[in-house]
């Protein structure tokens, strides 16, 4: 069965390889990668901190809901999740994938917004290296590996640094989102 996976992203700062290669991997898998912002209308790609492509925005997170998907990524750029993480509906809509057990991978900077939705408590994961401290002070364990499977929560977490590690941060959600959602114990 195809799967139905959110990309959720800012208006504008996304780094654009960090959405577009996961979302043709997801498309390559025979999924559906849906764009998912705070705005209708666009949003502007970045590469590093020059403007690149716009891409149309599919959903709006005020109304879309975690369990309509299968799981969801969040790419980087620094910008991004520093505007993600002030919306409360994009930091909610994060936390239900972990509040109904569904997988959720991360790259860069994503994480931050991971920490705006405390659900890192106890949790290990990657990021560029810059959110270490953020992320131990909301309760993770940082590490420098290219990718890292995180599944000591309620869901599983996906992880990855920066650009270079895209095809192996690609090649691990997948496998890790063909397994579907982790039950809810409890």
């Amino acid at each position: 069965m195809p799967q139905r996976i959110a990309f959720l992203v800012a208006p504008e700062g996304v780094e654009q390889i960090e959405l577009t290669d996961p979302m043709q991997a997801v498309r390559d898998a025979g999924g559906e990668a849906v764009l998912v912002s705070t705005d209708p209308g666009e949003v502007q790609g970045f590469n590093h901190l020059d403007k690149a492509d716009t891409f149309p925005v599919q959903e709006v997170v005020a109304d879309a809901r975690a369990d309509a998907f299968d799981g969801l990524v969040l790419p980087g750029g620094v910008a991004n999740p520093d505007y993600l993480r002030t919306d409360a509906k994009a930091v909610a809509f994060v936390k239900d994938f972990f509040d109904h057990g569904l997988p959720v991978a991360a790259i860069c900077h994503a994480p931050w917004t991971l920490v705006e939705a405390d659900v890192l408590g106890g949790r290990t994961l990657t990021s560029w290296p810059s959110l270490r401290t953020d992320i131990r002070n909301a309760g993770g364990t940082w590490v420098d590996e290219q990718v890292k499977v995180c599944t000591g929560g309620p869901n599983t977490l996906v992880t990855s640094r920066k650009p270079d590690d895209l095809k192996a941060f690609c090649e691990a959600f997948l496998a890790e989102f063909a397994k579907g959602a982790k039950p809810k114990s409890g």
